[in-house]
């Protein structure tokens, strides 16, 4: 973490809760995180989704058709600016969908996303406001020469 302030571990306990409910699959407890109004997010690979019923549809469709997801978190950094709080992480993602002939779990796939969770201090405690993940395409371990060099 970054910073400790009076809001910083509440709102890592609610980044942390996040992903923990994607991994058990309580659609019920992700969506108590989000707050009433107006979000967004954006998963990888897909457009921009705004509204409470368009975001939550969207993770009703990843659960219904994920058999395992798990999320190693890392890189994590949390910054609270007054009644916003703005974490970013990578989330190394082990998932996998049904088997195409339906026995059991398909394969498994690894996967790294750098994402984005803007959270917003509300009455009732700290709720998710947005969500961005992004696939990391870029092997870290590459030459960092300039472009054209």
């Amino acid at each position: 973490m970054t910073r400790r302030d009076s809001g910083s571990e509440a709102v890592e306990r609610i980044n942390t809760a996040y992903y923990d409910a994607m991994e058990r699959g309580d659609f019920e407890e992700l969506s108590a995180l989000w707050l009433d109004d107006e979000i967004s997010c954006v998963h990888p690979g897909w457009p921009v989704l705004s509204g409470r019923g368009e975001v939550l549809r969207s993770y009703a469709l990843i659960m219904a058709n994920t058999e395992y997801i798990q999320f190693f978190l890392t890189d994590t950094r949390v910054n609270v600016i007054g009644d916003t709080a703005v974490v970013t992480c990578t989330e190394n993602i082990l998932s996998g969908g049904p088997a195409e002939d339906g026995a059991g779990p398909g394969p498994l796939v690894g996967q790294l996303v750098v994402a984005t969770n803007v959270f917003r201090r509300t009455p009732a405690g700290w709720r998710l406001w947005s969500h961005h993940g992004s696939p990391v395409l870029a092997d870290s371990d590459e030459d960092e020469d300039e472009p054209g060099t």
